[in-house]
């Protein structure tokens, strides 16, 4: 089996553990967008407004591994990496946590590096403990979809995020944005990292 038919085959499964919760959220009033992400050979449908380097970043609401609120405006005057995963449980999306979770000592106190992604908390904590995961701060948006919906993240049908990465400045403007092209797919580490190097450079400048 190929990994593009493994992927979507996993992804699924793990979407129907979050029926429940997906379905006491209504998405028929959210824009879609239709040709942007693939799995496997097809395009899937992403739900929620789609936003654009450049923007203001949008405040969003999700959990921590306790259940407590947590929001985009918690890193105020930080430089923020958002790293999108669709599932802690897959091994792409293990290995993408992983390396940002490495890469945090590379950076100053300035900069905060989250992960998000729709498994509950307590998979969550599971997945940091086994992993060792313990630096990137990893969030759920499994209680209210607002990340998901805010950034245009939700998969149609099956609860969770597509693949991604977001970085915020510290003033709070999106100054990168990636859709993995398809959700099998890494993100462009290399790039990402290296504009987030290229960013804080500037902003230590200026300060």
């Amino acid at each position: 089996m190929n990994l593009s038919r493994y992927f979507t085959l996993t992804i699924f499964n793990f979407s129907l553990a979050f029926n429940v919760l997906a379905n006491s959220v209504s998405t028929e009033s959210l824009t879609e967008t239709n040709n942007l992400v693939m799995a496997g050979d097809k395009f899937i449908t992403l739900l929620g407004n789609q936003v654009n380097i450049g923007e203001q970043a949008p405040n969003f609401k999700v959990v921590d591994g306790s259940f407590a609120p947590v929001s985009l405006n918690d890193f105020s005057n930080q430089t923020v990496l958002i790293s999108v995963v669709p599932s802690l449980d897959t091994g792409v999306c293990s290995l993408q946590t992983k390396r940002f979770n490495d890469e945090v000592a590379n950076f100053s106190e300035d900069v905060a590096m989250l992960t998000i992604s729709n498994d509950l908390p307590f998979a969550q904590k599971r997945f940091c403990k086994n992993e060792k995961v313990e630096s990137v701060k990893v969030l759920s948006d499994a209680v209210w979809r607002d990340f998901g919906n805010q950034y245009g993240l939700l998969i149609k049908d099956m609860g969770l995020l597509t693949r991604a990465i977001f970085i915020i400045d510290n003033q709070g403007k999106i100054t990168y944005k990636e859709l993995v092209e398809n959700i099998s797919n890494h993100p462009n580490y290399e790039v990402a990292l290296a504009e987030l190097t290229k960013l804080t450079s500037a902003q230590q400048t200026q300060e």
